[in-house]
Parts: C-alpha cells; sequence; structure tokens
C-alpha cells in the first residue's frame, strides 16, 4: 500500500510539474489571443475589455491557479478559434485516440510474446535467423511509412478496406474496429520486433542462470522451466518496454491518424498548433501527459505483482537514502565547527 501510494504522489507531483512548464511555455510565446480574436483593426478599448473578460490582465501565477484548478474540476476554458469549450471539442477525440493506441498495444502483445517465446526455443535455427531478419527488417520501418504500405497493399490493391473511409463509434462500432485494425497494426508493427528482440534476448539471458540448472535436476521438462521459471523473471524488462511503448504510441498515434484520416486528437492538435488555439493545445499536451503518466505507474504496480522485491528494494533505498541525508547533515555541522572561520567567529563572539 505503501509502495502505491508513494508512485501516486509521485505521479501528481510530476503532473503538477508539467501543468507549470506548459502554461509557462504559452505565457512566454508571441502573440496576443484577444488581438486574435478580434483583429488588428479592434479599438484598444476593446482589446482591453476583452482581456479582462478572458483574465489575460491577472498576474502570471494567478492566471496559472486559477487555469489548473478549473482544469481539475473538467473545465478546460474555451477555444480561441471557435469560442466553445475545449472540453466539448475533445471529449469525441479522446476515446478514438485511446481506442487506436490500445488496439496497436493488443497487437504488439500477441504478436511479440509467442514469437519471442518461440524464437527464443529455436535459437540459432534457421527459422529462428529468418524470423530474425524479417524482425530486423519491420524494425527500420517507420510507422508512419508502415501506414503508407498497408494503405497501398490492403487499401488500394486488395480493398479489404476503404482508405480514408472512416467510420464513427457512435454510427457503427464494429466498423469503427474494423476500419482501426489496420492503422494500429501500422502502429504495432515496428514496436512489436523490437519486443520480440527484446523478449528473445531476455529469456536467453535469464537461461544461463543457476536457478535453470536446478529446475532441470529436479525433473522438469523444457516447457515447464521455460513458463514455469524462466518466462516470469524474463518479463521484467518486457514489461518495461511495453509501459514505454505504450506511452509513446498515446503521442505517436497522433501521426498515423493524419495518414488514415482518422478524427482523433491528432488532428484537432495539428489544426489548434496552426491556428494558435493555446487552451486546446495545453488541454491535450496535459491529457497525454497524464495518460503516459498512468501507464506508468500501472507498469510500476505490475512490478511489484510480479516480484515483491522490487517493492522491498525502492523501500530500503528510500529509507537508506534518509539515513545517508541524516548523516550527511550531522557530519556536516562537524565539518564547519573545524573550519578556521568557523573558529575565528566563534572566539570573536
Amino acid at each position: 500500500m505503501r509502495y502505491t501510494l508513494q508512485k501516486l504522489t509521485t505521479m501528481l507531483i510530476t503532473l503538477v510539474t508539467i501543468s507549470f512548464l506548459v502554461f509557462l511555455s504559452f505565457h512566454l510565446i508571441a502573440g496576443d489571443p484577444a488581438t486574435k480574436m478580434l483583429g488588428t483593426e479592434a479599438t484598444p478599448e476593446r482589446l482591453a475589455a476583452l482581456r479582462t473578460e478572458m483574465g489575460l490582465d491577472a498576474p502570471f501565477l494567478v492566471r496559472y491557479v486559477r487555469w489548473f484548478t478549473a482544469f481539475i474540476t473538467g473545465d478546460f476554458g474555451s477555444s480561441y478559434s471557435y469560442n466553445m469549450p475545449v472540453s466539448a471539442m475533445i471529449g469525441d477525440k479522446v476515446p478514438i485516440t485511446l481506442t487506436l493506441t490500445f488496439m496497436a498495444f493488443l497487437l504488439i502483445i500477441l504478436l511479440s510474446i509467442p514469437l519471442g517465446v518461440y524464437t527464443a526455443k529455436k535459437a540459432n535455427r534457421l527459422i529462428d535467423r529468418i524470423i530474425m531478419v524479417v524482425n530486423q527488417i519491420i524494425m527500420a520501418v517507420p510507422p508512419f511509412f508502415a501506414g503508407i504500405i498497408l494503405t497501398l497493399v490492403f487499401g488500394l490493391i486488395l480493398r479489404l478496406f476503404t482508405p480514408g473511409g472512416y467510420v464513427s463509434y457512435k454510427t457503427d462500432s464494429l466498423k469503427f474496429i474494423t476500419y482501426l485494425f489496420f492503422p494500429a497494426l501500422a502502429l504495432a508493427l515496428p514496436k512489436a520486433a523490437m519486443a520480440i528482440k527484446l523478449l528473445r534476448s531476455s529469456v536467453l539471458a535469464e537461461a544461463r542462470l543457476d536457478y535453470v540448472r536446478t529446475a532441470y535436476s529436479k525433473g522438469n521438462s523444457t516447457n515447464q522451466v521455460l513458463y514455469r521459471h524462466v518466462l516470469k523473471n524474463a518479463m521484467i524488462p518486457f514489461i518495461t518496454f511495453l509501459g514505454m511503448t505504450l506511452a509513446e504510441m498515446i503521442a505517436g498515434s497522433i501521426i498515423i491518424e493524419q495518414v488514415f484520416g482518422i478524427p482523433g486528437l491528432g488532428r484537432i492538435l495539428l489544426t489548434s498548433i496552426a491556428n494558435r488555439d493555446y487552451p486546446v493545445v495545453m488541454a491535450i499536451i496535459i491529457l497525454i501527459a497524464f495518460m503516459v503518466l498512468v501507464v506508468n505507474i500501472v507498469v510500476d504496480i505490475i512490478y511489484g505483482l510480479i516480484d515483491p522485491r522490487i517493492k522491498q528494494r525502492d523501500f530500503l533505498s528510500l529509507r537508506s537514502l534518509e539515513r545517508k541525508q541524516r548523516k550527511s547533515k550531522a557530519s556536516f555541522g562537524k565539518n564547519v565547527e573545524k573550519m578556521p572561520f568557523f573558529r575565528t567567529v566563534k572566539r570573536l563572539r
């Protein structure tokens, strides 16, 4: 419980820090939202009135506290370009981007775990070499280029889907999922190739350790040793990679949305950046940061479930750090008293 609370506290502090830095960045960017909304020919009186109405005449910290307090209550502000609540603009886009991301993540798991374990079992054989060559080629292909190839092959040649024929989840959920399959595949393939190679290497590294020979000496078969002992330990770096990958794909899906014409967060983010619609851009950045932090804390909790020693190590390292800090403060006080300057001041007193 303490381990989870520690991670949650770290996540909240990180989120507040990110929100402050994002707000500061857009505060420093040149450009007046009031001038953008009213135009350059607006009178100074109208500009001043609009700035007061938007709260732009308040000090920076006051505006940040107002914005962050409203943000955590679900009020993301109003769009400068469309003059409507930001929450209404992005509310329908978040499920699209999340669905695409988690479909790609599921494909990575379904592809990487079986192939990673299989190539480890067949290490240095012909089938392993063939899979590793293909794997290396796929790793070198960027997701957006993989999306173009999939659109050409499966969309234009084989006609398994209609490029640009996006169907909303509100209209037909099945067609919505079907259309997102190939974008998710394009997003997943390079990461799945990396995950296969990582899991293969991790399994082979674990297979060389002493506990594996002990497991074999007890009469366990290869599959029993692999799935009961080796794979559990080999999954720890693999889960680390999956967590990093999921966090990266949340942001990386923005590019894939443009390739396949999906109206997710990517399209509205790029449009808002072009229009200098900062409330929309800030809201999307903070939401993406929040999703990434949630993924990281889930990965940390899974660590503790797979290997409880990780929680214990974190707790012990924290206690050790506290002890070192106390010792350094005490030693600093003793050393100060021995300094010539300190002794001179003491004599003068």
